[in-house]
C-alpha cells in the first residue's frame, strides 16, 4: 500500500480546495443565456482552448501507466500517435466547419442533416460514451487509497469536487479549472520523470532493466492488434468533447489551430507518462495490479511533499476529464432531450437538471461495473461504429446519405458490435475471440454507408 506524509495530505487537499474555489470564482460574472452557460458565449481564445483540449484527453492515465508497464512503448505507439493522426485530420477538415454550424451538440448536427430518428438515436450513444462513470470510478478508487475511506465515500468527494462550480458556472468554470488541472498534470510528470532521471539514470537504465520488447514499438505484438488499434483511434471524429470546443471557439484559427497545438503538448505528455512507466517497470520489475504502477513508483522513489504533488497530478488528469465528461452530459441531456419537451424553460434549466440525472447515472454504472477498462471497451465499442461515417457526412456532402439509410447504419453499426461483444464472452473462436467488436460494427457501418452512396450517384444521374 501507498503511505502519505502530512505534507503530502495537505496538498492533496489543497489541490481539491482550489480547483473547487476557481471554479467558484469563475462563475461570479457568467451569464445564463445558452450560449453563455453551454459554450462560454462562444467567444473562448486560444490559451483556454488548448488548456481544455489537452487537460480532458488524459482520463485514463492509470490504464496508461497499466498498459506501458505491460508492454512498453508500444503503448504509445497505440494510444498514442494514432490519435495525433485523427485528431490533425478533425482539426484541418472538421474544426472550422463545426463552428461554423453554430450548434450546441454533435446529435444536434445529425438531427439538421440526417432527421430526427437518427438524431434521437445519435443523443442516446452520445450519452453513453461521454458517461463519466469511468472516470467517477478512477477518481474515487484513486482518493480511497488516498484518504483510507470506502469507495463510496470516495465517489461523494468526486462528485463534489467536479460538479459544484457546474451547477453555477456552466462552461465557463469548466475551462477554468481544466487550465488549472492542466499546470498540475504537467508539474507532477515532470517531477517524476526528473526524480527517476537524477536518482536511477535514463535511457541506458531503462535499456538495462525493462524486457527487451518493451523498447519495440510494436511490443512483439501482431499487425492485426496494432491495425485495430488504429481504427479504435477513429472515434475522435465522434468525440463529442471536440465538437463541444470547436462549437465554442471564439474564431475558425481558434478551433484549427487550438487542436493542432493540443496535439504537440499531448506528444509532451506521453512523452512524461511512457517514461514514467518504464521507470516503474524497470524500479518496481513485478507489482500485483499494474494498474497501480504510477502510484506504487511514486511511493518508492518520492519523498514527502513530491509524493502529495504527484497524486495531485494524477487526480487533476481524472478530474479535468470527469468534470468535462459531467458537462458533456448533461447538455446532451438538455439539448437532445429535454429540449424536446412541450417544457417553457430555457437550456440553463434543463442542463442542471442534466447535470443531477447525470450525477445519479454515473453512481449507478460505478457500482454496477468493477473494471474501468470494462466500461470504455462495452460502451465504446457499441457507440462510435453506428456514428462514425454519419458524421463524415453530415460536414461534406458528397459522403452524405440519405436520412433512411443513415437510421439503417447506426442502427446496424451499434447492434452489430453489441451482438459481437457478446458473442466474444460466449465463444473461444478465433473470429469473435481476437477481433474487437468494433471492428464487425465498422464493417457494418461501411457496407451499408457504401449502398447509400451508391443509391445517391444512381438516383443523381
Amino acid at each position: 500500500m501507498v503511505s502519505f506524509s502530512l505534507a503530502d495530505i495537505v496538498i492533496i487537499v489543497l489541490f481539491f480546495v482550489i480547483v473547487i474555489v476557481i471554479g467558484l470564482l469563475s462563475s461570479r460574472n457568467s451569464k445564463y443565456d445558452a450560449d453563455s452557460f453551454l459554450l462560454s458565449g462562444r467567444k473562448v481564445g486560444m490559451l483556454l482552448f488548448v488548456f481544455t483540449n489537452v487537460a480532458t484527453w488524459y482520463g485514463g492515465v492509470l490504464g496508461v501507466g497499466e498498459f506501458t508497464f505491460r508492454y512498453g512503448i508500444v503503448s504509445w505507439f497505440t494510444q498514442g500517435l494514432p490519435y495525433y493522426f485523427f485528431a490533425a485530420i478533425f482539426a484541418l477538415l472538421f474544426a472550422a466547419k463545426i463552428r461554423k454550424a453554430s450548434l450546441f451538440t454533435l446529435p444536434e448536427k445529425l438531427t439538421e442533416t440526417y432527421g430526427r430518428k437518427v438524431g434521437m438515436i445519435s443523443a442516446v450513444l452520445v450519452m453513453i460514451l461521454v458517461s463519466p462513470a469511468p472516470y467517477l470510478l478512477m477518481l474515487a478508487y484513486l482518493t480511497s487509497v488516498i484518504f483510507g475511506i470506502s469507495i463510496f465515500y470516495s465517489m461523494i468527494v468526486a462528485l463534489i469536487v467536479s460538479t459544484i462550480y457546474l451547477f453555477k458556472g456552466g462552461y465557463r468554470a469548466n475551462l477554468f479549472t481544466d487550465a488549472f488541472q492542466f499546470f498540475i498534470m504537467f508539474a507532477g510528470f515532470i517531477v517524476i520523470v526528473l526524480i527517476g532521471f537524477l536518482d536511477f539514470g535514463g535511457l541506458n537504465f531503462i535499456e538495462a532493466n525493462v524486457p527487451q520488447e518493451h523498447l519495440i514499438l510494436t511490443g512483439g505484438m501482431s499487425p492485426l492488434y496494432i491495425t485495430v488499434w488504429f481504427l479504435i483511434a477513429m472515434w475522435t471524429f465522434t468525440d463529442p468533447g471536440f465538437h463541444q470546443r470547436s462549437y465554442s471557439a471564439k474564431s475558425d484559427n481558434v478551433a484549427k489551430y487550438g487542436i493542432l497545438i493540443s496535439i504537440i503538448l499531448w506528444i509532451c505528455f506521453d512523452f512524461l507518462t511512457t517514461s514514467t512507466g518504464l521507470f516503474s517497470r524497470a524500479i518496481l520489475v513485478e507489482v500485483e495490479n499494474p494498474v497501480m504502477a504510477y502510484p506504487l513508483l511514486a511511493d518508492k522513489i518520492l519523498g514527502n511533499g513530491l509524493k502529495g504533488i504527484f497524486f495531485a497530478a494524477l487526480l487533476a488528469t481524472i478530474l479535468s476529464t470527469l468534470n468535462s465528461y459531467m458537462f458533456l452530459s448533461a447538455t446532451t441531456i438538455s439539448r437532445d432531450f429535454l429540449n424536446q419537451l412541450s417544457i417553457k424553460k430555457d437550456s440553463v434549466f434543463f442542463t442542471r437538471i442534466g447535470l443531477a440525472i447525470t450525477i445519479f447515472i454515473s453512481l449507478l454504472l460505478a457500482s454496477l461495473f468493477d473494471s474501468i477498462v470494462q466500461m470504455w471497451y462495452v460502451f465504446g465499442s457499441i457507440c462510435i461504429p453506428g456514428m462514425i461515417f454519419l458524421v463524415f457526412g453530415a460536414y461534406f456532402e458528397k459522403l452524405r446519405v440519405s436520412g433512411k439509410i443513415a437510421l439503417i447504419e447506426i442502427l446496424a453499426g451499434s447492434l452489430v458490435s453489441a451482438t459481437a461483444a457478446l458473442l466474444r464472452s460466449g465463444f473461444d473462436n478465433y473470429l469473435f475471440s481476437e477481433i474487437e467488436p468494433m471492428i464487425f460494427g465498422l464493417l457494418a457501418a461501411i457496407i451499408i454507408h457504401s449502398i447509400g452512396l451508391k443509391n445517391k450517384r444512381s438516383l443523381s444521374q
